[in-house]
């Protein structure tokens, strides 16, 4: 269930020796079982599509989120994404508004974010996996241990990257982070229960943009 074996080489160093722990067997455990019982999202090869499709050695932003939409058909292992011709959820729809109102990007006509990991962003969340239309029912068993590893591997990096907490379970991963080098932008989640709260309003793509700009990086092209 655990593959790492499409993973780009570049994040394999931070995942060793978590693969050799008890909190992995005991996950890997844990995910066939569930697989065997329920429908858990997102598809065995999909979970962890981030750290595929986005090199460690390219990473500019950090996008976390909680853990994957629990609805059919929307996970694919980018956080907030879902592929070309699903409709986007409320968290999605309320990004792509706030998306408009920062930097004056119309919303899109997909909410594939793949360009985004492309360009540089990773879009991980603390929690890969679901059980089908059971929310953080997957938290807790083990998945905060890999991925804490993987936010570490990223600040640990020489290069400043922006880091974009969604939520309290984004936020509680502060501490992990070298807040002297990188960037951290904070906010409630963009679900509609919260987005009133101070995500709308947070301005998190021209922030990440001026901060990478002042690092003489590249902006990240947020047109999807």
């Amino acid at each position: 269930m655990l593959d790492l074996s499409d993973v780009n080489e570049d994040w394999l160093p931070c995942l060793s020796s978590v693969s050799q722990t008890d909190h992995w067997l005991d996950l890997d455990n844990f995910l066939k079982e569930e697989r065997e019982t329920y429908d858990v999202y997102p598809p065995v090869a999909d979970v962890f599509r981030a750290i595929i499709q986005t090199p460690l050695s390219q990473v500019k932003a950090v996008i976390l989120g909680q853990d994957p939409y629990h609805d059919i058909g929307q996970a694919h292992g980018l956080a907030f994404s879902v592929l070309d011709g699903v409709k986007p959820p409320p968290s999605l729809n309320n990004i792509f508004i706030e998306l408009n109102h920062d930097i004056g990007i119309s919303q899109p006509n997909s909410g594939n974010l793949v360009r985004w990991a492309d360009n540089g962003v990773l879009l991980l969340n603390t929690v890969l996996t679901v059980r089908a239309h059971q929310p953080a029912s997957h938290r807790g068993r083990g998945w905060e241990v890999i991925t804490d590893s993987l936010i570490r591997a990223v600040s640990a990096r020489p290069d400043a990257v922006a880091f974009v907490l969604w939520g309290s379970s984004a936020r509680s991963k502060k501490d992990l982070l070298d807040d002297k080098r990188h960037l951290i932008i904070e906010s409630p989640h963009p679900s509609p229960l919260s987005a009133y709260r101070g995500f709308f309003g947070s301005r998190p793509f021209s922030r990440v943009n001026t901060f990478l700009a002042k690092q003489g990086r590249e902006p990240i092209e947020w047109r999807l």
